[in-house]
């Protein structure tokens, strides 16, 4: 059911079961959990079914710290959210991902991989991808040109991706929101303040908000904030009329531990001979999975570094590609998303590069950011259209990035080298060990995580295992806003799979 929340009588109340806030994959993700069910679902969407400006412009914000992009093009806000431009890239994290790291800190997560594995099977069909296989050899066997650049070595491995079509939610899950007979989506419904019982301990109800100047109330027995991570931090703050620092912010946690992967051009790859390298080649509409290369688990502990990937563009492409930090520079999302790719297409169009393949590669780099309190989201004293808080973020690294790239490449020459195949060359900001500078053209993948992070303690985390906010036994937060850490695969996978499980688990509550 739909109802478009302009049109209510002002002042309305809306009671349900279950309030989800934000329709994007998480939030689409959770309510589709919910479809036939005895339950009344209420999923909130600020937008609409189209792009809204005036509705876009309650994201945009400020940035310090590293260079960032516009927030305001950042994230998507209508129906189907960030799933409307994303790129449809998929992998698992692994499991020292979720562990303890004594040479990361704040690392860990009190869950595991194995705690997660059935929900990323289920998170298959979500996103249209193939199996639920991500070892290389299974991909291999299907296709005998899908050659490993290193076979059988301990210190590089092959981690494979899947590519969704790329899923778009909107257009895939819209009519059966919308035929639902208890799932009622509200759109131009946005949040503007959640109020909490008299010791703050439940969430009592939600009041939305929306530029027709209607204003409504929303009641229900569990409430899941779905939007993005910084939107996510951005409305728990905000909410501070009964907790002064924000709700589930006791502990000045809320906002905290904003991370990113840093998306970079890191070194060049000579080979010996042609190789099409096709194990390890992408080709969007086309590709259904490859490898990029990954330090194995023991490598990254011997050497205390984090977890990232490389993967390969043909050198003659990956010279006229121009850094995303260049061309996302327009508050417009949709502008930004046309200069991006128009550099792509205008590389990849102009490439000379033959069949049989190319001897050089540049090298570019997908690596988790490590947990820094410092990296965070905080409210500026400046208002949106609807009244709340606009959102500042502080973008912040470590030495432990740069020194882990250089490391990565390192270990990659050195695996090619003794095989005899090819030799890698460190870009010019890696080559002095003690450089601890980042180059202008560092720039980051979209990818929003742990502004909410999950921990068993309320001194180290905002939600707990299950996505419940300490403290508040009916608030919950879903998507990568929960991530402890951020691995090095893109969020989407992930945090449909944690939806998935939070998904359950809402339904172990009401059925108690």
């Amino acid at each position: 059911m739909h109802i478009d929340a302009r049109k209510l009588p002002d002042h309305s109340v809306i009671e349900g079961d279950i309030c989800i806030v934000g329709s994007g994959p998480a939030g689409i993700s959770i309510a589709m959990e919910w479809d036939h069910t005895r339950y009344k679902v209420i999923l909130l969407e600020g937008g609409g079914f189209e792009y809204d400006d005036q509705v876009q412009d309650s994201y945009a914000g400020k940035t310090t710290g590293q260079k960032y992009f516009p927030l305001k093009s950042a994230r998507l806000h209508y129906f189907g959210g960030t799933s409307n431009h994303w790129a449809g890239y998929c992998s698992p994290f692994d499991s020292i991902d979720f562990t303890k790291r004594d040479w990361v800190p704040h690392s860990g997560w009190p869950i595991t991989f194995e705690d997660l594995d059935p929900y990323y099977a289920r998170a298959q069909k979500n996103l249209d991808l193939g199996p639920y296989e991500y070892g290389a050899a299974f991909w291999q066997n299907q296709d005998q040109a899908m050659k490993s650049l290193l076979p059988n070595d301990s210190v590089v491995w092959n981690k494979i991706w899947q590519f969704s079509p790329p899923t778009r939610f909107a257009p895939k899950y819209k009519k059966d929101i919308v035929n639902s007979k208890n799932i009622h989506l509200y759109t131009y419904a946005n949040l503007v303040d959640i109020t909490a019982n008299e010791n703050v301990s439940a969430i009592r109800e939600v009041t939305v908000r929306n530029l027709a100047g209607r204003q409504h109330t929303v009641r229900a027995r569990h409430f899941v904030l779905a939007c993005c991570s910084i939107q996510n931090a951005r409305l728990l703050l905000a909410a501070n009329r009964q907790a002064p620092r924000g709700l589930g912010n006791d502990n000045d946690l809320v906002g905290r531990y904003f991370m990113e992967h840093l998306e970079i051009k890191s070194a060049e790859l000579f080979l010996a001979q042609p190789n099409p390298l096709k194990l390890y080649e992408m080709e969007f509409g086309v590709t259904k999975a490859r490898c990029e290369l990954a330090i194995s688990a023991q490598m990254q502990e011997r050497h205390k570094i984090l977890n990232g990937t490389c993967s390969f563009t043909p050198l003659d492409v990956a010279r006229n590609i121009k850094p995303a930090i260049e061309t996302w520079n327009n508050e417009d999302p949709r502008k930004s998303d046309e200069n991006f790719l128009g550099s792509i297409n205008s590389a990849v169009k102009n490439s000379t590069t033959p069949k049989e393949g190319s001897r050089a590669y540049e090298l570019f780099t997908r690596i988790e950011q490590a947990p820094n309190p410092n990296s965070r989201i905080t409210l500026d004293r400046e208002q949106d259209a609807f009244g709340i808080p606009r959102a500042n973020l502080h973008w912040e690294l470590t030495n432990l990035e740069k020194r882990s790239i250089r490391k990565i490449y390192e270990l990659i020459g050195q695996q090619v080298g003794l095989a005899g195949m090819a030799r890698v060359r460190l870009m010019e900001y890696l080559q002095d060990e003690n450089d601890l500078s980042w180059p202008p053209f560092t720039s980051g993948g979209w990818h929003h995580m742990g502004t909410t992070r999950m921990s068993d303690s309320s001194k180290t985390g905002v939600v707990d295992a299950n996505c419940k906010v300490h403290g508040i036994a009916n608030l919950f937060v879903a998507g990568s806003a929960c991530f402890a850490t951020a691995a090095a695969p893109n969020p989407t996978f992930t945090l449909v799979a944690l939806s998935l499980r939070l998904s359950d688990h809402l339904k172990a509550l009401l059925k108690t």
